[in-house]
Order: C-alpha cells, then structure tokens, then sequence
C-alpha cells in the first residue's frame, strides 16, 4: 500500500488493515521457517506497510491532541 492509499483510509479501516497485515507476517514468518516462502521481500514488505499504517494512525493522534489543546 502507498501512504496516499493509507491515509485515505478511516480509522477502523486502520485497524482492521493492521490487523490483517500482522496475521500475514506471521504467515510469512513461518513460511520461511518451514522454507515455503517464495519471496524473502514479502516480509519487508509487510514490516514497512504495518510501519506506515502505524505512522499515520500516530499523526492522526498528535493532530487531535494540537486541536484540543
């Protein structure tokens, strides 16, 4: 996912999102553990994607805490 496309997302969607991107990293992780997985990139990937959807849920945080102060 791109950071436009994540940040077009609502905040449940945020959610739901990360917790599917964590579920396929651990899929991945035990793919190369059982040495199933095709592509060892899938994994970074995946890490950089959770990092971006974290990153802009903590923005949106900051942004809420600026207007109520």
């Amino acid at each position: 996912m791109t950071i436009g496309e994540i940040r077009a997302l609502r905040e449940e969607e945020l959610v739901a999102e990360l917790e599917r991107l964590r579920r396929h990293l651990f899929d991945l992780h035990a793919q190369a553990v059982t040495e199933r997985l095709e592509d060892a990139t899938m994994i970074g990937k995946a890490k950089r994607d959770i990092a971006r959807i974290l990153t802009v849920r903590r923005e949106r945080l900051v942004e809420q805490a600026r207007e109520t102060t």
